[in-house]
């Protein structure tokens, strides 16, 4: 029953979501992963020592907010926007760690996403990336990504937790690709999509292992 409450938790970083979306300043986004970590914590806290899986994802937390520091003060910085990249790219490979931890990955769909995105880059990003350094970081970001997806596709754990998980990076995903569209190729057509989607995919992971400890 205890555990089964703690989904009413969620309402926190939903309403703080909310305010983040809205324009209240960097508090209040990284409040949304900060209030995931502490429900997990809390959830988790007599486990953290034998389950090492959720630290990885406490970790992909963690560099999300990060990440998301250096992106909110990045200007015209390619330093902080660089960095905020690799910080995220930490955070996927936190992701994937976790999914590897409790499966495999799926190879065929990892290699029909791999397809597209490096297609996406060689057409859409690669054209307008003038620097080497940006260039490689912003590939190999987008490799981990795939692998992060395909990963979490291959997760053999209860479908409730193996596909929210999936569903959270899966929108992790397409919201770096708008964040990607805006900042290489100038389309601003979906940029309102980005924090949305960005906060329902830590809200959906860690519904997802709430789930997990539900089933144990």
């Amino acid at each position: 029953m205890v555990i089964k409450k703690t989904y009413y938790l969620l309402i926190v970083p939903i309403i703080l979501a909310y305010f983040a979306t809205n324009g209240y300043g960097f508090i209040f986004k990284a409040a949304v992963p900060a209030s995931c970590i502490l429900i997990l914590s809390y959830l988790y806290q007599k486990s953290l020592k034998t389950k090492s899986d959720i630290w990885y994802v406490l970790g992909a937390f963690l560099f999300s907010i990060l990440g998301d520091w250096f992106l909110s003060n990045k200007d015209n910085s390619f330093m902080m926007f660089a960095a905020g990249i690799a910080l995220f790219l930490i955070a996927h490979i936190g992701y994937m760690a976790f999914a590897l931890l409790n499966g495999k990955i799926h190879k065929t769909f990892t290699a029909v996403l791999l397809i597209g995105y490096l297609l996406f880059f060689v057409f859409y990003l690669y054209p307008s990336i003038n620097d080497t350094i940006l260039m490689v970081v912003t590939l190999l970001y987008l490799l981990i990504s795939c692998f992060s997806m395909g990963s979490a596709a291959g997760i053999k754990l209860p479908p409730q937790v193996k596909w929210f998980y999936f569903l959270g990076v899966a929108l992790i995903l397409f919201s770096d690709t708008i964040i990607a569209l805006y900042e290489f190729a100038g389309d601003r057509s979906l940029n309102f999509l980005i924090l949305p989607t960005y906060y329902a995919a830590h809200v959906s992971i860690t519904f997802g292992l709430i789930s997990g400890k539900n089933k144990d």
